[in-house]
């Protein structure tokens, strides 16, 4: 292998590995997105509860739920 062929070789390799790292960081970004996309569900599920749950209570104290 010539210096040529080799420094061509070895950008093809640099070049590999970095588009590795960056799909690798991607699946990283992807992933920690999806997670605050479900701990904000799951926030915002736990809210209507305890706004469901106001509803209720002030009802009960109002004589409303009969």
């Amino acid at each position: 292998m010539n210096q040529s062929q080799n420094s061509g070789f070895q950008a093809g390799q640099a070049k590999g590995q970095a588009q590795e790292k960056s799909s690798q960081m991607m699946d990283k970004a992807r992933n920690a997105a999806q997670s605050a996309k479900e701990s904000s569900q799951e926030a915002g599920q736990q809210m209507q509860e305890k706004a469901q749950g106001a509803a209720d209570a002030t009802k009960n104290a109002m004589g409303l739920n009969k």
